[in-house]
């Protein structure tokens, strides 16, 4: 069975940022925080058409605006596409920048990513720290993250006091609603108030959240799944993560840890995953599986005196040259991989399933045959009707623009009402 597999690109999504919602699925917030919104997920918007949005009277949304922008958050700007012959051009609206700034962290084994965004979510800048890649504890992490702050904010010329929120993602089980770590593959500490720690290290507003949940932020405010009622993200790294938008919101469970595809048990008393459990989905299929297995198919070419990545690398181009040991692992990788995406499927029947991370690009990942099994695996399919896949092109940022969407997304409420 031949199934396409588009590539997602962040290039391809409409102007501006934040979900693109039917009024009717919208949360019942203020009318100044929906006009704000509405105006932000636009870019830029006549009043007459965020009356037409919201289902509103344009009298109404005229105070509001107005009231928007005395607190500075909205402006206006001439309206080019719809300029008359004669007469005064009409007036778009648009979120006024400089109104507020976040700065969005993904923190991770080999290398903290950290971005500034300004108000209607612009990036500004960015940095980057390559790290130790052995596990540490979370005050020296914490150390870390305030020196790719403080780097961050020097190449853009402000200050800490600047800073509406900071969005601080990690691999691992995060707590969203408390802000705890529970655990983490890069530390050594378990269950520690995550939030709060950094909050006083900074004296910012921190939201945290798993880098999973990161980079499905990152689609629902910047990327292809702006205007989609469902969706889900699947990454492959140094570990396997999931993501589930329900109705145009991240979905975190009752506790804020659910999505832990990854540690969905797909053989019994199988391989060591790094959680300590067994027979987890990514001891067979994330990047430590995959170097445990690499070991044995490039014997001859001394892989244990390589770090891990250079061992993927090598591993994968074996593969490539028909190196027949090195194209096992990669199908048998795929097969569990087929099955864990089938799972997903049977459980949530999401319209789109985006795999992301730097392991897609070992497109023996999501190779036909990987996407047949998975099409195969799931039930009430038809044959002529494959569930939707794609890879994410993003790139490295797209963890830390998650992150500025985790932020803005926190002090919504804030910068509506003009509290920031």
């Amino acid at each position: 069975m031949n199934v396409e597999i588009p590539r997602s690109d962040p290039s391809d999504a409409p102007a501006g940022c934040g979900p693109i919602r039917p009024e009717s699925d919208a949360p019942a917030n203020s009318l100044r925080h929906r006009v704000f919104e509405c105006v932000r997920s636009a870019g830029e918007i006549p009043r007459i058409d965020v009356a037409k949005q919201l289902r509103v009277s344009p009298a109404s949304v005229t105070t509001v605006v107005g009231e928007l922008i005395e607190l500075g958050l909205l402006q206006e700007n001439p309206d080019n596409s719809r300029a008359p012959s004669r007469g005064r051009p009409p007036v778009a609206l648009s979120v006024q920048p400089d109104a507020g700034y976040v700065v969005g962290i993904k923190l991770s084994r080999t290398r903290h990513t950290a971005l500034l965004v300004d108000a209607a979510g612009h990036p500004l800048a960015e940095v980057s720290l390559e790290t130790d890649q052995r596990r540490r504890s979370l005050d020296q992490v914490l150390t870390e993250t305030g020196e790719v702050l403080d780097a961050l904010l020097a190449k853009s010329d402000l200050q800490r006091a600047d800073i509406a929120c900071i969005g601080l993602g990690m691999p691992g089980m995060i707590d969203y609603g408390s802000g705890r770590m529970v655990w983490s593959p890069l530390l050594t500490e378990t269950d520690r108030p995550l939030r709060h720690l950094a909050e006083d290290l900074f004296g910012i507003p921190v939201a945290v959240d798993n880098d999973a949940n990161l980079v499905t932020l990152a689609e629902l405010w910047f990327g292809k799944g702006r205007a989609m009622a469902d969706f889900a993200v699947v990454t492959i790294e140094q570990g396997v993560g999931m993501g589930l938008v329900l109705n145009h919101r991240v979905y975190r469970g009752a506790g804020s840890l659910g999505m832990e595809l990854g540690h969905t048990k797909v053989q019994m008393d199988g391989a060591l995953c790094q959680c300590g459990q067994r027979g987890c989905l990514e001891a067979y299929i994330a990047d430590y599986a995959l170097v445990r297995e690499a070991s044995t198919a490039l014997d001859s070419m001394n892989a244990g005196t390589v770090g891990p990545e250079v061992m993927l690398q090598q591993l994968y181009e074996q593969a490539k040259a028909g190196n027949e040991a090195a194209r096992v692992i990669f199908r048998r990788a795929g097969r569990f991989l087929a099955l864990g995406l089938a799972n997903v499927v049977n459980l949530f029947d999401p319209s789109l399933i985006i795999l992301a991370g730097e392991r897609m690009q070992y497109d023996y990942l999501y190779a036909d045959d990987v996407m047949g099994e998975m099409h195969r695996l799931a039930l009430n399919r038809p044959e002529d009707a494959p569930q939707k896949v794609e890879t994410h092109a993003w790139g490295d940022l797209m963890w830390a623009h998650g992150a500025a969407a985790l932020a803005l997304s926190e002090i919504a409420d804030a910068m509506a009402e003009g509290h920031t």
